[in-house]
C-alpha cells in the first residue's frame, strides 16, 4: 500500500531534498507540495494525503495553525507530522495540542524521517524518546484533581480499563512502544496494539501522545514510576 505525502514547507530546497529521501522508497508518493499554512489546509483538502510533513515556522498562516484546521476538516484524513529545525518546547507542545501526530527534527537521518512517516501513516504516534521524556516532565508535574479529602479523583474513563488496559496504559505513559510493551508483559505484538486501541478508545484520546499526557494529566501515572 502506498503512503501518500504532502510536503508544507517554505523553503524549496528543503522540500526539493524530503522529495528527493521520502520519493525514492517504493511505499511512498509525494502527491504535491504547499510553500505556506494556507496552501497547506487547501492542498490538504484538494489531494486527500495520508501524512502531512509540515513546517512550523512559514509566512502568513504557519504550521501549527494550519495542522489545526486540517485536524479539525472531517474531509480530511491526513496525519501531520511536524518537521521544523527548532527545538522548542513551545513549539513541541504546540503542536501536540494542535493535533499533530509526530514531531521530527529537520537534523533527523534520512532513515528517521522515512520511518516518520510509515508511522504516522500507521495510525499511529511518533516523539522521539528524547521528546517524549519532556512531554513527561511537562505533564508530570501537572497535579491531578482531587477531593477535598485529597484523595485523587479517577475518571470514569479510567475506570472502565481493565486491569490490563491499565497496565499497558502505564508503560505507554514511559515512553515505551509496542515490541517494548510486548516483551515486559509476555505477549505478543498484535496483542498489544489491540490492547493500546482499546485504550485510546476508552480514554476517547487520538493517540498514544494524547494517552501520554492524560495519564500524567490525572495523575495515573507519576515520573520515575
Amino acid at each position: 500500500m502506498t503512503t501518500r505525502v504532502l510536503l508544507a514547507d517554505d523553503h524549496e530546497m528543503v522540500r526539493a531534498g524530503f522529495r528527493i529521501i521520502l520519493g525514492a522508497q517504493p511505499d511512498i508518493e509525494i502527491v504535491g507540495e504547499a510553500a505556506s499554512g494556507t496552501q497547506a489546509v487547501e492542498r490538504a483538502a484538494a489531494l486527500d494525503p495520508d501524512v502531512i510533513c509540515m513546517d512550523v515556522q512559514m509566512p502568513g498562516m504557519d504550521g501549527l495553525e494550519a495542522t489545526r484546521l486540517i485536524v479539525r476538516d472531517p474531509s480530511v484524513h491526513a496525519a501531520v507530522l511536524i518537521l521544523t529545525t527548532f527545538d522548542r518546547d513551545d513549539y513541541l507542545f504546540d503542536a501536540l495540542q494542535s493535533g499533530a501526530s509526530g514531531f521530527l527534527l529537520k537534523n533527523s537521518t534520512p532513515e528517521q524521517l522515512v520511518d516518520a512517516v510509515r508511522v504516522v501513516a500507521s495510525g499511529d504516534a511518533l516523539l522521539a524518546p528524547a521528546v517524549t521524556r519532556r512531554v513527561i516532565e511537562r505533564f508530570g508535574s501537572i497535579a491531578p484533581s482531587a477531593t477535598e479529602s485529597g484523595s485523587i479523583i479517577v475518571p470514569t474513563e479510567v475506570q472502565e480499563l481493565t486491569e490490563r488496559e491499565f497496565e499497558v496504559l502505564g508503560l505507554v505513559a514511559r515512553g515505551l512502544s509496542n515490541a517494548e510493551i510486548a516483551t515486559q508483559l509476555y505477549v505478543g505484538e498484535a496483542t498489544v496494539k489491540s490492547h493500546v486501541s482499546k485504550v485510546l478508545q476508552k480514554l476517547g484520546v487520538r493517540d498514544r501522545i494524547q494517552a501520554v499526557v492524560y495519564a500524567y494529566e490525572n495523575g495515573i501515572t507519576v515520573p520515575g514510576s
